[in-house]
């Protein structure tokens, strides 16, 4: 595998519920960097090296993604959970001398990133969410455009093992599906997706990751409903792909403003995407908002 973070450590975590595959590097205040799906940690390796020369990043994969383990889903989805993938991410950074840390996240990443706002907002300083709106607000005002867009939602979630049985039959073409690889040439290059196709081809991570979308829909959203009363108060930044089902489809900054109470944010010329469409944009972005 080609070294995408040189000069950082690679390191695996166990947390209460998994083990987490990460690399950290860098010098200056904690920053945990969090991928989407079907990725891994390497989404964030077109960013990473400039922002390690102000931050102390940490870049994990997800529970159920890349390298990191992948336990049983238990009962409703439970340790699919972003309350349980979220814990995973608090328990890696005390493991690794961070009590209060800032957090970006991307897309599943953005979803954890919400939920750590929400179960630990003590700990994060500062937070910034990337081409997502809240799942319950999704789910809830989802309509045709969006829902064709998002059409992997409906799929993942069906009863195992079907979509499990149906991704394995054809990795390869549902991985560049879900990537975009017709439509964003240039944004994952040829040994990146290597690295993503080696991952995702695991048949635990396919069952993994669909468990972790079925629990999208299920308890994520007895716990979302559970905190709508009550405002995130750390600030947040938002950004997103303005040619984004995302950005296309929501008033982003209002939707999130009925969420949180301090947020600031802009579109970027890109897909969904971000990072790796448009690295230069994003590390500018996260730079002055994080400093």
């Amino acid at each position: 595998m080609p070294d995408f973070f040189p000069g950082f450590e690679k390191r695996q975590v166990r947390t209460s519920g998994a083990t987490i595959n990460l690399v950290t590097g860098g010098s200056g205040p904690p920053l945990l960097l969090l991928h989407g799906y079907p990725q891994t940690h390497i989404m964030w390796r077109k960013v990473a090296p400039r922002l390690a020369r102000d931050f102390t990043l940490v870049i994990p994969d997800l529970r159920g993604y890349g390298d990191s383990s992948k336990p049983p889903a238990g009962n409703d989805f439970v340790n699919y959970s972003k309350r349980a993938l979220a814990l995973d991410q608090v328990e890696v950074m005390t493991a690794l001398g961070h009590d209060r840390f800032a957090v970006a996240g991307h897309d599943r990443g953005a979803r954890v990133t919400h939920r750590l706002l929400r179960d630990h907002g003590d700990k994060i300083t500062r937070a910034a969410s990337l081409d997502i709106v809240p799942t319950l607000y999704r789910f809830e005002t989802i309509d045709q455009k969006a829902a064709t867009g998002s059409w992997h939602w409906f799929f993942l979630i069906q009863r195992a093992p079907f979509p499990e049985t149906m991704i394995a039959a054809e990795t390869e073409l549902f991985l560049k599906k879900m990537l975009g690889l017709a439509s964003r040439p240039g944004a994952h290059e040829p040994e990146a997706y290597a690295e993503y196709l080696r991952c995702f081809s695991n048949p635990e991570t396919i069952r993994a990751t669909c468990d972790e979308y079925r629990a999208g829909a299920t308890i994520d959203l007895v716990h979302d409903r559970a905190d709508l009363a009550q405002k995130v108060k750390v600030p947040m930044l938002v950004l997103w792909g303005t040619g984004s089902g995302q950005g296309s489809g929501y008033d982003l900054l209002k939707v999130w403003r009925d969420h949180a109470e301090d947020v600031r944010g802009h579109g970027i010329d890109s897909g969904h995407f971000i990072p790796e469409e448009q690295p230069d944009q994003v590390y500018a972005a996260l730079k002055e908002f994080f400093s």
